[in-house]
Formats: C-alpha cells, structure tokens, sequence
C-alpha cells in the first residue's frame, strides 16, 4: 500500500494520476471508490447531462457520418449515440479510421466535455472504451453483460476506465493486504477482509459484491479516523498545563450576577471549572443558540484563571465583534471583577497610544484579560502568563491563526464558541478530539422571533410592503437591520463567509442575478418616501475600525434607526431595541448564517420580525434553505436540515477535517449511527492500548489516512 505508484504503473501514468488527484501511493489510488456502477447491458440516461461539464456515458452508437471541412481541408466523423432518451454527437477531426471500430449496434463507454452544437449535445474527441463482443458461451456471455463496470470520479485528462485500468494493475500485482480492523471486531461486525474489500468494491462480479465491500471499507474508514481523533485526545490529556485553578472567585462572580443561570449554563460552567481542575489543557467547544448565555460562561472560565494569576486572550474574527465583547464583558463581570481583571481592548485599528498601553499590559500581568482581533497574533504581543485562549466562532480563523495565539503560552487551555449549532456526527468527525458542551435551554426574558419568507418570484409586489413594514417599526420607536450579501458589485465581506453559490439547478432557464449590495441598497432605502425622516447609515468590512466603531456606538444609541449591513452584524451585535432584520436576497445565505442574523433582533422587550426576501423559484434548493429557516427557531433543528440540503464537502472538506482526501464513503449526513459505534469502538482500544503496540496495522493504517499536514491540523486544532 505504501509503495510508490511510479513503481507500478510508470512514470507517464503516475505523473497523469498525481497531477489529477494528487496520488503518490498504491494505497491512494486503491482509496479512489467508484461513484456508481454499469452493467453492459444498461443504457446510461443523458437526457440531462448538463452542459460544460464532463460525462462518462454507457450508450450506443446509432449512426456515423463524414463530412469535408467547410474552411479547410480534411473530414469531420460524426458519430451519434444514444441511450434511448436522447442523442449526443461524438466529434472527430480528421480521424475517419475510427468508423471502422464505431459501427452502429457497437455499445461502449464514452467520455469527454458535454459541448452544444446547433442544438445538440456533442462530446468533441471524447475518450471511449467499447465493449468486446468476443464469441463466449451462453452462460459466460450473460455473466459478462451483467458484471458491473465501476465508473470513477475523473478528469478531463484521466478517464474513468484509465482509472479502472491503473488500479487493476495495481491490484494484481498488490502484496498481502494487513487489515488495520482487529480480526475479533471485524469478526462482530461481520466485516471482509481488507484485500477482499478492495477486490470486489473495485472488481465485483456482481452488485452485491460491491456493496457489501463498500459496507466494510466505510466501517474501517468511520474507525480508522476515530481512532486518530481519540488518540490525538489521549495525548493531549498527557501534557500538564501551568494553570491549575480553584474556584473560589469564580463562586463570588456567578452568585453576584443579577440573573440566575439556566441548568444548561450551570452544567458547562462545571465542566470548564472539572477541566481547568485537572491539570491538563483544556480542549472544548462550548455550543449554544444566538442568546443562550456563551458569554456568561466564558468570563467564569476568565475568572476561574484570573484567580491563579493566569491570563485570558479572546481572539474575535471581526473589529466590531472584539469591541462588543469588550464592553459586554465589562457589563457582565461587573465594575469590582472587571477591576480585578483589568480587561484591555488590542485591534489593529487603534491609535498608537492606546495600543501601545494595551500591549504593555498584556505583556507586564497587569490585564488578566485581553480581547481582540486578528493583531492579536503579531509577533509585537507577549503575554505574561498565558493561561486561556478563548475563540469566538473558530470557523472565521485558520488553523495556523489559532495555534499563533496558543504558542504565546505554556500549553494554555482552549475553549472555543459557537452560536452555530453542530450536529452530533459532524461534532465528532471534525471535533472529535474535543470536549463538546451545549446550551440548549435560552435565558428567560428573550423574545420571540417570527420569520417571514417574501417570495419575490411568487409575489412581486410585497417588494414595496418590506419598506412599508420596516418604517411601521421605526414609526414605533424600534430600529431594524437590512442585510445585503456584497458590499459593492463583485465585493464579498472579507471577515465572513462567502454567501452560497447558486448550483445549476437554481439558475436553469436564466442568467444569474447580480447579488444586492450595500452600496446600492443605502441611497435606494434613503430615497424612499416613507423613509424621508429615518436616519438610515451602513457599515461593513471596507470602513475602518474608528467608523464602524462610531456607527455601532451611534445604533446603541438610538441616533442611528436603520442600519444597512453586510454580515459583519451576524455574531455578536447586542442592540435591545432592534426589533426588525430584512435580509436580501436570503437564498444566498447559508442556513446558520440566517439563523445567526435574525438572532440580533427580539434581544429586548419587543418581539422580532425577520423577513427573508428572496427570488429563488419554490421547488429550488436555494429556496428550501429559507423556507427552512422561516419553519423554525430550534437552530439544532436547522443544522440537521442544514447538513442535508448542502455538499457534504461544504460540511467537511479536507482542509476543515485535517483529513488528507476528506470522507471518501462516509457520510456524516447519513451514516451517524455508524460514526457512533465506531466511536464507541476507538475509545475502548485505545483505553486499552493507547499506543497502538498490539495494534501495528492500524497504527501504519492512521499514518496513512492522515498526512504530516493532517498530523499538524490536529494537533493545532
């Protein structure tokens, strides 16, 4: 498995494969699984193979024709083969020997980029493979039609049955397979072995073969990665921190809140406080809806390390976030805690002097507690004894932005919110080696949110009412938001993520619509009669911290009714009379984001309203993002239906698993039950044998499954 492909195959094929896929082992090339099957004597459906992408097509040929150029010299072959619900033309210039391979009746693989010619769909030098018509006995012959033909992830440069053929060669000449799965384990769950695994999923005789070796790989992948997760969660457990705490003060701080924690608050304070007792670094994720209460939680944690002498770095993706953070950790700490604290505020966009202060402080002891953004990863920032880095929304940042902020202490614990509720299978396939807590339960107090889809497709004259609604707010003394998805024609929000891409489907039949943007949206709202008192400004990622700290104080305020944002306003914004968000075009929004964004209105005591504008068509996908939104406030209801409507690469690419290839037949939408019981399973083995030295091959397997750039992700993550 570990022997390098140019070995095996050569230099010529090797190189196509690594330039492809990015292949270097046997063992890479054997992980790349069929994506479906064909049989002989199946007809591929091509009616709606899309346009400008490539198509491996099981058909038959109709009919071939030549014809001389038009401009210059030379022939055109034109070969027409179908599948009995539609026709596509294979194109070849100056090739008319192939006619005598290309025979009507002949079936084949065939594949190539899907053109459009005069109206039909042509594959212009398509690859082809046809299937040998040799003379065989009737049972042999049936045998062979119905033997399933593996159809692989391709490229425009390497074809599927090129795949095929470079991993039969490999397979053949393949040494004894050791199977990383203990045999008694692989014996309960009825598992075949590794090589048969390979064998039949890349080589079956019939569908079944394929699918129960499917069955038994996606077992040894669930294992294989949990085990990784668990042991990289023993050896963290292994190295002892600086910072050991009691909870004295923390006592103090909890029962001088003016509020009493909900039991979901209480429960993740103890588990912080159990893990700041043990000795160990701390490595949890704190989950909890828009509102639940994380920032209660976290200046517990704050104190609880204050106490020892240690210090606290919180690190906020936004200048806007860190600032809210700031002051709302001053008004929830309390004017005698925050005095003992000494809280300090450190963004690039501060003036020099005050800077200069904050990191004086941070570096001398004398602030127990440092909030900031990105600039608190510069080389310039010392802290005195670094005890607790707490992360807001860890998505926003890079692996390596993360473990900058941790190496500027002595392995110091880490906590990590979310207001992104995370399903339980993904929590343990991308967090596996963290501790996960929840808060379900919203503080009392908080009111409803109703949430509106404005269906522009269906109705387009609501358009005017979303206006109307929005001053009848500002009339009755609230404020609201309108949200846009770009700042200006073709600029993104650059702290946040990208709005959804519309896929194919959603913009069949017509040209894309130019996403709304802030720019345009603030002298449209301003010119609007009913508007024509309101004081409506914007603010985004392009305007300096001083202004965007200078509209956020001036919203506060109330001197500001109608703020016009991109999603810079999604974490964090905490203005009690903001009863009223308009999202603009909502479909090209994730559904954490619109549950994250109507999360900022309803913080007071007057209900929110969230209007969701749209023009996606009823039946798209972009659309059930937001109807699903609209049905319900339960944002661990949303990710579940979140994790079902999007790319499972979306969920969990390479780059956010630490995973070399990310999943290749797991799916954390659909195999949930699978990824739990061989969590179960990992953590019972490694319990027993935490250096794997009974269990070699699955030590050898892991290596495998994760690369040096994996190893380093985890162990940063």
């Amino acid at each position: 498995m570990d022997t390098k492909l140019r070995d095996v195959l050569g230099d010529r094929t090797q190189k196509a494969l690594h330039k492809a896929f990015g292949y270097v082992t046997v063992g890479d090339l054997l992980g790349h699984f069929p994506r479906r099957y064909a049989t002989r004597g199946e007809l591929t459906s091509m009616a709606d193979i899309p346009i400008g992408e490539q198509a491996t097509l099981v058909a038959e040929v109709v009919s071939v024709s030549q014809r001389p150029m038009r401009q210059k010299s030379g022939s055109v072959l034109e070969v027409a083969i179908t599948d009995g619900t539609g026709l596509v033309t294979l194109t070849f210039f100056n090739q008319a020997w192939r006619q005598k391979d290309l025979v009507p009746g002949t079936r084949g693989i065939f594949a190539g980029k899907v053109g459009l010619y005069r109206g039909t769909r042509q594959l212009a030098h398509p690859d082809y493979e046809l299937f040998e018509s040799s003379e065989l006995s009737a049972e042999a012959s049936k045998e062979w039609a119905l033997r399933p033909i593996p159809l692989y992830p391709a490229t425009q440069s390497v074809a599927s049955w090129q795949i095929g053929k470079a991993i039969g060669v490999a397979l053949d000449v393949l040494d004894p397979v050791e199977d990383p799965i203990p045999p008694e384990l692989a014996t309960s769950q009825s598992l075949m072995d590794f090589a048969s695994a390979l064998e039949k999923i890349h080589r079956p005789k019939e569908a079944k073969d394929a699918e129960d070796a499917r069955e038994s790989l996606k077992f040894q992948e669930a294992f294989v990665l949990q085990c990784a997760l668990v042991r990289r969660r023993h050896a963290q457990r292994s190295v002892a921190t600086m910072v050991r705490a009691s909870g004295d003060l923390t006592q103090e701080f909890v029962s001088g809140l003016p509020f009493v924690l909900t039991p979901d608050q209480e429960q993740v304070v103890a588990d912080i406080h159990a893990d700041l007792a043990s000795g160990h670094p701390m490595n949890r994720l704190v989950q909890g809806e828009v509102g639940s209460g994380k920032t209660v939680v976290a200046a517990a944690a704050m104190v609880t390390v204050a106490q020892s002498g240690g210090q606290t770095a919180l690190l906020a993706p936004t200048e806007v976030l860190a600032s809210q953070h700031y002051r709302s950790l001053m008004a929830t700490l309390g004017p005698d805690m925050a005095t003992r604290l000494n809280p300090v505020l450190l963004t690039a966009a501060m003036p020099a002097a005050k800077k200069k202060k904050a990191l004086l402080a941070a570096a001398s002891g004398a602030s127990h507690l440092v909030v900031g953004t990105h600039a608190l990863l510069s080389d310039s920032v010392a802290f005195a004894d670094l005890g607790l880095v707490v992360i807001d929304e860890q998505h926003r940042f890079g692996v390596n932005q993360r473990e900058a902020l941790r190496q500027k202490g002595t392995h110091p614990h880490v906590l990590v919110l979310t207001a992104t509720p995370i399903p339980r299978t993904v929590a343990m396939t991308v967090f596996g080696d963290l501790d996960v807590s929840t808060i379900r339960t919203m503080p009392s107090g908080r009111s409803p949110i109703e949430t509106h889809v404005v269906a522009l497709d269906d109705h387009p004259s609501w358009y005017s009412r979303v206006w109307t609604r929005l001053s009848e707010e500002v009339v009755a003394g609230r404020q609201g938001f309108v949200v846009a998805p770009a700042i200006a024609p073709s600029v993104i929000e650059e702290n946040d993520l990208v709005p959804v891409e519309l896929t194919s489907e959603e913009t069949i039949g017509e040209k894309p619509r130019a996403l709304v943007t802030v720019e345009e949206t603030l002298p449209m709202v301003r010119a609007l009669p009913e508007f024509a008192s309101h004081r409506v400004e914007a603010i985004h990622g392009r305007l300096s911290g001083d202004e965007k700290d200078q509209i956020m104080n001036a919203f506060h305020a109330g001197e500001i009714d109608v703020l016009i944002a991109t999603t810079v306003i999604e974490v964090g914004i905490d203005v009690a009379n903001a009863s009223m968000m308009v999202v603009l075009d909502a479909d090209r929004f994730g559904v954490s984001q619109l549950h994250q964004l109507r999360g900022r209105v309803g913080r007071g005591a007057h209900p929110g309203t969230c209007l969701l504008v749209t023009y996606a068509p009823a039946m798209s996908v972009a659309r059930q993002r937001v109807d699903a939104v609209a049905a319900t406030l339960d944002g661990f209801d949303l990710a579940a239906i979140d994790l079902e409507l999007r790319r499972e690469g979306d969920v969990l690419g390479a780059r956010q698993s630490g995973v070399r290839s990310g999943l290749k037949l797991l799916r954390v939408s659909q195999d949930g039950e699978l990824i739990e019981k061989a969590r179960t399973y990992a953590q019972e083995l490694l319990d027993q044998d935490p250096e794997l030295v009974e269990h070699a091959a699955l030590g050898r397997a892991i290596a495998r499954r994760l690369d040096d750039s994996a190893e380093e992700f985890l162990e940063k993550n």
